[in-house]
């Protein structure tokens, strides 16, 4: 299984990864990203990685799982 990582020094809360992932991802009062889970559903995989790589900030990844 696979989870998705943000760097909070790097993202600077555009948001867009709740627009694509809001399955995963909400934003907190300031529009930075909560993650929901430790682990990202095989189902969600290639829209994580389309997240991931539209992240401006490149904040964003999805780390291969244990």
């Amino acid at each position: 299984m696979s989870a998705l990582r943000v760097d909070p020094i790097a993202c600077r809360a555009h948001g867009l990864c709740a627009e694509l992932l809001p399955e995963a991802v909400d934003l907190d009062e300031w529009g930075y990203p909560l993650l929901r889970g430790s682990e990202l559903p095989a189902g969600l995989l290639a829209d994580a990685r389309r997240a991931a790589a539209a992240c401006p900030a490149l904040a964003l990844r999805v780390a291969a799982g244990r």
